[in-house]
């Protein structure tokens, strides 16, 4: 088997919803691309992945990929996902991470075709369900983030994770306000988005402490391991970094060896693929670490961040990021938590991505190859 095209199909995003997050604010009408790589074969399989997310579109990534990486991808065996992936991993500088990520999910799509398995079997199955949870849009009030936590505890998600606005006083004010309204027992989690300095992240960690949440999400800088450091001797809640920066495998080791985190981090996006994810699950599981999957920014990343949640056993929960229909866009019926509050793995071969052909050439912009 041999690879004889790699293109990606840009095509507008329509309805994408007013999002603010990390102070990027997309809004109804914005002009927004998403891009759905494709992957041929000549034996008629195909793999895809898609590029682009509500804040970052295709076009981005899109560019670099086809014109640094489709040249090494060309006339090369897909099943040979190792070697491949060595091998573009090495075009990042002129390329991207993202578009690394995508084409090894699009390799590995076309693996569990061949073998007639879904990718988290083809993986090696840990499991065929896991629990989802909540995370947080930016709210305009601790009532409306008590309001939404309450909902979703009650459509049965196993826990809701607040994306807060600071400064630090107003998010303690929020992190008691859902505490309370979901009592004692339901799992909270705090993620501030690198935005603390080291005093103020000890004064919130030690106040959700008391509160008894679950973990302390990203409370520093990406790459402030020093204060990480001392952040993880002041308090006893479990801290999980290491979502970004934007980098691959070798980036972990760093944090390990300085005892910085209490959990590893990634996406398919973020860290460069599914055979990123896999590795450094593994590399956790070997320092009795839990490996945390970042939700990955569009619909078939969610998929693909799912997969692997499915083929390892150090990973606790599936993050599904609010609003939900902010990626949502490109699939046809995307798999969705059951009334227990899980995601179900999925059943077909590969990542068993249902695109929607029909709307991506109705939104059409380019294809490039």
């Amino acid at each position: 088997m041999k690879i004889t095209d790699v293109t990606v199909t840009l095509f507008e995003w329509t309805d994408m919803p007013d999002i603010t997050y990390h102070f990027v604010r997309r809004q109804p009408g914005d002009v927004h691309d998403q891009g759905l790589l494709t992957i041929r074969t000549d034996e008629g399989v195909e793999g895809y992945a898609l590029l682009g997310k509500n804040i970052d579109p295709a076009s981005t990534d899109a560019a670099s990929l086809i014109r640094h990486l489709k040249p090494l991808l060309m006339g090369q065996d897909p099943l040979d996902r190792e070697r491949l992936y060595k091998l573009i991993w090495r075009r990042r500088r002129v390329s991207t991470i993202r578009a690394v990520g995508a084409v090894d999910v699009a390799l590995w799509d076309i693996a569990g075709k061949v073998a007639g398995l879904p990718v988290y079997k083809l993986l090696g199955g840990f499991r065929d369900k896991i629990p989802v949870y909540c995370s947080s849009d930016h709210m305009p009030s601790p009532a409306a983030y008590a309001e939404e936590a309450l909902k979703f505890k009650e459509m049965g998600w196993h826990a809701y994770k607040i994306h807060p606005n600071s400064p630090w006083k107003d998010d303690i004010e929020v992190c008691r306000a859902v505490r309370d309204a979901v009592g004692p027992d339901y799992t909270l989690m705090l993620d501030s988005t690198f935005l603390y300095d080291f005093p103020a992240a000890v004064r919130v960690g030690r106040a959700i402490e008391e509160m008894d949440y679950y973990w302390f999400e990203d409370p520093l800088g990406d790459q402030d391991i020093y204060n990480y450091v001392k952040l993880k001797q002041k308090l006893h809640i479990p801290i999980l970094a290491t979502e970004r920066p934007v980098a691959g495998f070798d980036s972990y080791s760093a944090w390990l060896y300085a005892q910085a985190t209490d959990f590893l981090r990634g996406d398919v996006a973020l860290k460069g693929g599914i055979t990123t994810l896999v590795k450094t699950a593994h590399l956790a599981e070997a320092f009795g670490m839990n490996f945390e999957v970042h939700v990955g920014g569009n619909p078939l990343n969610n998929l693909a961040n799912l997969h692997v949640e499915l083929a390892i056993s150090n990973c606790e929960f599936h993050e599904i990021l609010m609003p939900v229909e902010g990626s949502g866009f490109g699939l046809i019926d995307e798999p969705k938590p059951d009334r227990e509050g899980y995601l179900r793995a999925p059943s077909e071969p590969g990542l068993g991505a249902k695109i929607d052909f029909e709307l991506i050439e109705r939104n059409k912009i380019a294809v490039l190859s």
